[in-house]
């Protein structure tokens, strides 16, 4: 069987070659993840050619002044939401080099889940430079550590999904 590790090593050796390949550059901006998605993309010797910088943006005010997400978005809808996920990927494109980026918003828990977003609440949304956000949520189980591991591997999912589909979006 296939260990997360090996999964997470699989993925990050398929973007250190997609990536250079398209001439495409990646930004993270994590919030549950708390930088685990940069730190294995830099874990990688050469990532410097395909990875410009990790975000980290945990609580609403950094959201905001990093990566431009506004109060309203964080008022009406929450740090977890699909239009935060929106706005967060669309910060981080634009302070950054970035060509493409994923951004996650969620609730790993074991506390702050609510009725309609509950512990293991997960909203990410990935962007090519000029191209539309793609956003999707996943309700993850598990502790803390699970809930983000598994928010890691579809964020990396996603991130090669569209690279590949990168020349629909890139004029």
């Amino acid at each position: 069987m296939i260990t997360l590790e090996q999964k997470i090593d699989g993925y990050i050796d398929e973007l250190s070659r997609i990536l250079p390949s398209l001439n495409l550059v990646l930004t993270t901006a994590e919030s549950c993840t708390g930088g685990w998605l940069a730190k294995y993309c830099t874990d990688r010797a050469g990532s410097s050619k395909w990875f410009d910088c990790g975000i980290v943006s945990y609580s609403n005010h950094s959201k905001q002044k990093l990566l431009n997400v506004q109060q309203d978005t964080l008022k009406n809808f929450g740090a977890v939401s699909r239009q935060t996920a929106t706005e967060m990927a669309q910060g981080a494109l634009v302070n950054s080099t970035a060509d493409i980026t994923v951004s996650i918003t969620g609730i790993a828990g074991p506390e702050g889940g609510l009725k309609d977003k509950p512990v293991g609440t997960v909203w990410f949304a990935w962007q090519v430079k000029n191209g539309q956000t793609i956003t999707a949520c996943h309700h993850f189980k598990g502790d803390r550590n699970a809930v983000r591991q598994q928010a890691l591997l579809i964020a990396l999912e996603g991130i090669i999904e569209n690279a590949r589909d990168s020349s629909l979006y890139m004029g």
